[in-house]
């Protein structure tokens, strides 16, 4: 932040306190109950502004520095595990649609045979049920406006 030009409407946080640790702190700042206390105390407008004293007056939760370092781990332990767990609801999502697709183009070859509907109950029935999936695809045209998509003449 060098050189960097502030205004009267913007400041930098610095942190000259050894007993603070950097990451506590930034992490502290972006907390919904601090953010919370913030958005509480902006004064309206155009443009909302947050006063300098009212800043400087915000509390600072302070556990001893260990502890913050402890807290930090902790907090990007979670972080990491929430990105994993984004990461395999994403990859379950795309296999499911996958299925379903697969599922589709399989019906309409007709290679669903009885045997396969007895092996794979759960593949057919509830949500994934035809009923379901054409009640699906009315709310979806329902939502659109009823407006009917055209395929390109090849």
């Amino acid at each position: 932040y060098n050189n960097a030009n502030l205004t009267e409407n913007a400041a930098k946080i610095c942190n000259l306190n050894e007993n603070i640790f950097n990451r506590f702190l930034s992490l502290w700042l972006r907390s919904s109950y601090l953010q919370d206390i913030i958005n509480s105390e902006i004064k309206s407008g155009a443009q909302g502004k947050l006063a300098l004293a009212r800043i400087k007056s915000l509390p600072l939760i302070l556990p001893p520095l260990q502890e913050q370092h402890e807290i930090v781990r902790r907090v990007e332990q979670l972080f990491a595990y929430a990105d994993t767990i984004e990461k395999q609801v994403n990859n379950a999502l795309t296999r499911v649609n996958s299925l379903t697709q697969s599922i589709l183009a399989k019906a309409f070859r007709g290679e669903l045979t009885a045997q396969w509907r007895a092996e794979n109950p759960e593949l057919i029935s509830g949500e994934n049920s035809a009923a379901a999936l054409l009640e699906k695809i009315k709310a979806e045209r329902a939502a659109s406006g009823g407006k009917k998509t055209s395929r390109k003449k090849a």
